[in-house]
């Protein structure tokens, strides 16, 4: 059970989480304002904005759709936010918003318009398993195969109909494949960077 307590509130593990929250809530009251100029568009990007392929995730189709993604995203950091430093989750959001994003272009090309940060927050997601496993909790296993077991799920049978009309659109579950990956591909790049750093101090102490 987690602990009001036992929760990162430590700077490096809530800026940018925080930030990413804030954000989100300027596009959703702005959205009139500048939606037109930030979202994924596919004919956009093909006329060079490529900007949108970062930022269209910080848009939502209404209410629900943020309500539902702010409340996954801090539920994260509740779980696996001890992992977070800022440096570490701004690269894998980044990560995780562009992997979700090229792979919608080049393998969904029907897909005219997509926003909301579920396919970043599926990488996210990734991310914490995999630290859970390296960090020996085995809880990780159980939280690392759901997630991948949810993914083909969808990939097989389509979002849930519930979701679907509460958020007043169409669910894009390939976004969902594609940010997993992105937070796959950061966690591991991540770890082998750490371990090279623990081999080379290690080897110039001996030295």
């Amino acid at each position: 059970m987690i602990k009001f307590r036992s929760l990162p509130f430590a700077q490096q593990h809530l800026l940018i989480p925080l930030s990413i929250c804030i954000l989100s809530l300027i596009a959703f009251l702005f959205n009139a304002q500048i939606s037109e100029f930030l979202v994924y568009q596919r004919d956009a990007i093909n006329n060079g904005q490529l900007w949108r392929l970062f930022t269209g995730h910080f848009f939502h189709t209404n209410g629900f759709h943020l309500i539902l993604n702010l409340c996954a995203l801090v539920l994260l950091w509740a779980l696996h936010g001890q992992f977070y430093s800022k440096a570490n989750y701004l690269v894998l959001f980044i990560v995780s918003a562009i992997s979700c994003s090229i792979g919608l272009y080049y393998f969904s090309p029907d897909l005219y318009q997509y926003v909301g940060l579920s396919g970043v927050l599926h990488g996210v997601f990734i991310f914490g398993a995999l630290s859970d496993i390296k960090h020996k909790d085995k809880t990780g296993y159980l939280l690392f195969l759901g997630v991948w077991l949810k993914i083909l799920h969808e990939q097989i049978y389509g979002a849930s109909s519930d979701v679907v009309n509460l958020i007043e659109a169409n669910v894009a579950v390939d976004a969902h494949l594609w940010g997993a990956i992105g937070g796959l591909l950061f966690f591991l790049c991540h770890y082998s960077v750490n371990e090279l750093s623990k081999k080379s101090v290690k080897t110039n102490e001996m030295g």
